[in-house]
């Protein structure tokens, strides 16, 4: 019988792990990525859990403290049922942007996994969350599981005084209104835990204080009875208001009539819920793109020094290999771009640039083309860039002619499609652009704002729809929709659609 040779250099042999072996790898991860990638990360907290309990991590969109709320449960069934049926694997990790940063691992993870998804995650990502600038203005990590922590019992408080069925229906109107419940252009004000508690009891003392049922029995003016006067006060009620509002639910917070305080309250947390969430929806392509990156040089140099064997790198290669995986346009499943694909392929294609740069590169790159530090590029590039901006500053011809990109003109007034762009010098910049935009958050969700409201007349709420490319709201999901805003408002509330040229293509009311 042969004797298996001893490997005394490897971090672990097998797919079984314990702590002391995770710890020991976690340790040598943190050397590479510190010392050679150069990341500057938030002190980590790496915790153990089950199939289950991932499930459950799912279906409260992915924090570790959380109210609860009927549509968590359904979620959790669902990707229960998937599951099981073998239809839909787990996420091998799941990780929190807060400080520190939470990284949960599957207990059923081999070992190589568990080293693949702590350089991914408790590196990777965790770089991103503390360094990209969108994350520093938008989200602050030091306070966001305390403040989770004070959303969780305060609704909890509010259910045992007020009624499950009464607090359920607030949720339900604000979570219909969450992609439309975020600052997108102000900041709103970063507090610590402790100022925000001291906030929340000063102003529900007030509101308590103030609040007054006659505001529902004022009587309203008949739109006959309007006067001269009228445009004038209109404008300095908008004003007045800051309209037009963008963040529809910040606007009922403040100025509904029928609310009370601990409704307010509730529509208050889930929009910093719904804010914090913001910087991910428009990083998506570079936040996995930097932890793909990140975990595949790491254990790429691991294996290098002979840290792991051949066999859990054919693993990791092989999972790396899958999240990376993008289907053609012709294949059956293909939705959209794999951004962990797209992401991944930028970030090695700056790498060659800065270190095998060819002509072409040149004349596309001509600030970090050959420059020798790539490691130092793309920490300003992850520092600095949101996805839109990300993909119309470094995709590169040469990636363009890799993943065979083109342009296809889609004119509903004609009866075929028409490619726009090719491969020479005008396509690569035209499809560089218009990847880009697709990106453009902006673009890609509804610019609904309030636009006017008289709160001392028949205070209807009138809202405004910028229709873009002609895209208009889905009717069932629109209407729908317009009931949860009158829930909370209390009054009639009418939507109106206007195209670029400001004509009015369609108006609703509930």
């Amino acid at each position: 019988m042969s004797r298996r040779p001893r490997h005394s250099n490897l971090l672990f042999d097998g797919s079984d792990w314990n702590f002391a072996t995770l710890s020991r790898t976690y340790d040598a991860i943190r050397q590479i990525a510190l010392e050679d990638l150069r990341l500057d990360t938030y002190p980590n907290q790496m915790e153990i859990i089950s199939s289950e309990q991932m499930l459950d991590a799912y279906s409260s969109i992915g924090m570790p403290l959380m109210y609860r709320h009927w549509s968590f449960g359904k979620h959790f069934v669902q990707e229960q049922h998937l599951y099981r049926k073998g239809r839909r694997g787990l996420a091998y990790e799941l990780v929190i942007n807060s400080n520190p940063c939470i990284t949960y691992l599957m207990e059923e993870n081999t070992m190589a996994m568990q080293a693949l998804v702590t350089a991914h995650a408790s590196f990777g990502h965790n770089h991103f969350f503390k360094n990209n600038y969108l994350f520093q203005q938008w989200t602050d990590a030091s306070a966001i599981l305390n403040y989770m922590e004070f959303a969780k019992s305060y609704i909890a408080r509010c259910e045992e005084k007020h009624g499950v069925a009464e607090v359920e229906s607030i949720l339900d109107a604000a979570h219909a209104l969450m992609e439309q419940a975020v600052f997108r252009y102000r900041r709103p004000p970063r507090l610590s835990s402790a100022q925000e508690r001291e906030r929340l009891r000063d102003r529900l003392d007030y509101e308590e204080r103030i609040f007054s049922d006659l505001w529902r029995t004022l009587p309203q003016r008949k739109d006959g009875e309007r006067n001269d006067e009228d445009e004038r006060e209109a404008q300095e009620r908008k004003k007045a208001l800051n309209l037009p509002e963008e963040n529809l639910l910040y606007f009922l917070e403040k100025n509904s009539l029928i609310l009370e305080p601990w409704q307010r309250e509730i529509l208050r947390i889930v929009r910093v819920v719904a804010q914090y969430f913001y910087p991910q929806r428009q990083t998506k392509v570079m936040n996995e793109g930097c932890a793909t990156f990140v975990h595949y040089t790491i254990m790429n140099a691991l294996f290098d020094a002979g840290r792991i064997s051949e066999g859990a790198m054919l693993e990791i290669l092989q999972s790396h290999s899958n999240v990376v995986f993008q289907p053609g346009f012709d294949d059956p499943r293909f939705s959209s771009f794999n951004p962990y694909a797209l992401g991944f392929s930028m970030m090695q294609d700056i790498q060659r640039i800065c270190t095998e740069p060819t002509a072409e590169d040149h004349d596309w790159f001509p600030d970090i083309a050959g420059n020798g530090d790539w490691r130092e590029t793309l920490l300003a590039a992850w520092a600095n860039h949101r996805d839109e901006s990300f993909i119309l500053q470094y995709l590169s011809p040469a990636l363009i002619r890799k993943l065979r990109l083109f342009v296809l003109s889609d004119d509903a007034t004609q009866p075929h499609y028409q490619v726009a762009s090719i491969h020479d010098e005008r396509g690569y910049a035209k499809i560089r652009a218009t990847l880009a935009h697709n990106y453009d958050i902006g673009t890609q969700q509804p610019n609904i704002q309030v636009v006017d409201v008289d709160l001392l007349g028949n205070r209807h709420l009138r809202l405004q729809h910028m229709v873009h490319d002609g895209v208009v709201l889905t009717e069932d999901s629109r209407d729908a929709t317009l009931r949860h805003i009158r829930r909370l408002w209390g009054y009639d509330v009418s939507l109106v659609g206007i195209d670029e040229g400001g004509s009015q293509l369609y108006e609703a009311a509930a």
